[in-house]
């Protein structure tokens, strides 16, 4: 575990990413070093009550050995669904408590420190602009790509949270009419039902059943199927593998290009364990926003992949709203 100096006054931030499995939380310093970090289960709590209880627990320590409570200038909270307006939780599908949470409240008068929460994407987005790629940046969009799709948008400067808090759902846009079915939404042809670790998952079993082309991955049960086998069968040489990354980028490539003629952007961040495929996904994905965009928009938008370490970004994002308070 890190230490810190005791002659060492600047203020710290804590973030904490709230997840439907675990909940990720550190202590930052305003150039975006971790200097304490843990990780506690979401998923075992029934009750909201609980979790904070052993958040508070569990953070409590830590900030003891950063030198006290009066060195944290705040608490920034990433969270599905997580409203910046009214600090509450509202609907999240992933996680253990239903409803309207007011999560904000709850977190503040446990720890009795100032409070701020947004949306996990939101976070991530903040924090790519405080301590990463869109450093300098006013005007990018930020897309995660993991077992869903995330997103936020920032222009001139402002992250767009919209009149209710929620703007930036560009996972959950169509992008094919009357496609894939969303099981989480009930909707159809969304982005993250194809752009998504899940997404590249369904593409595979669609082309397994479609097509007699040989696969290593035909080796493999339907259950056990997911992202990574996919990648690994890729940079094997597996040609249908391959074909999956391409239709994936495809569909991600026209995606960004509507985003991009939407909001003229300097940068596309792509964040995520998909990213981890490379060219495999982003040569396509480059191709096809090209392809779709007018002529005015050509050549001027990069697509860049996050510089956060992935195991920090969540925590870096949350505690970079933290900063951000008056």
């Amino acid at each position: 575990m890190a230490t810190i100096a005791k002659t060492s006054l600047e203020p710290l931030a804590i973030g904490i990413d709230i997840g439907g499995t675990g909940t990720k939380f550190g202590i930052v310093d305003r150039v975006g070093n971790v200097l304490f970090s843990g990780e506690i289960s979401t998923k075992k709590h029934k009750e909201v009550e609980s979790f904070i209880t052993e958040l508070y627990n569990a953070i409590a320590p830590l900030i003891e050995n950063a030198g006290g409570v009066g060195r944290i200038k705040a608490i920034g909270m990433g969270a599905p669904n997580g409203n910046y307006y009214t600090g509450t939780i509202e609907y999240a599908p992933n996680l253990p408590w239903k409803g309207i949470i007011p999560l904000a409240k709850l977190v503040q008068d446990k720890f009795q420190l100032p409070v701020v929460l947004t949306n996990d994407a939101n976070a991530a987005a903040i924090g790519e602009m405080m301590y990463g790629a869109a450093q300098g940046m006013k005007d990018f969009i930020m897309i995660t790509l993991g077992t869903g799709v995330g997103s936020g948008i920032v222009a001139n400067g402002q992250l767009i949270y919209g009149h209710d808090g929620f703007a930036g759902e560009l996972g959950h846009t169509i992008i094919i009419p009357d496609g894939r079915y969303h099981e989480g939404t009930g909707k159809y042809g969304s982005l993250e039902s194809y752009a998504s670790a899940t997404g590249v998952r369904l593409t595979t079993l669609e082309l397994l059943r479609k097509s007699n082309h040989p696969s290593v991955l035909r080796d493999i049960p339907e259950d056990e199927i997911d992202s990574k086998k996919v990648y690994e069968a890729a940079i094997g040489g597996d040609e249908l593998a391959k074909d999956i990354y391409e239709y994936t980028g495809k569909v991600l490539g026209m995606a960004l290009a509507n985003f991009v003629m939407f909001s003229s952007p300097e940068a596309v961040i792509l964040f995520g364990g998909l990213t981890k495929a490379g060219d495999l996904i982003l040569k396509p994905t480059r191709e096809h926003m090209e392809a779709n965009v007018i002529q005015i928009f050509q050549n001027k938008v990069k697509i860049l992949v996050s510089h956060l370490k992935e195991s920090d970004a969540a925590i870096l994002g949350a505690s970079a709203l933290a900063w951000e308070l008056k």
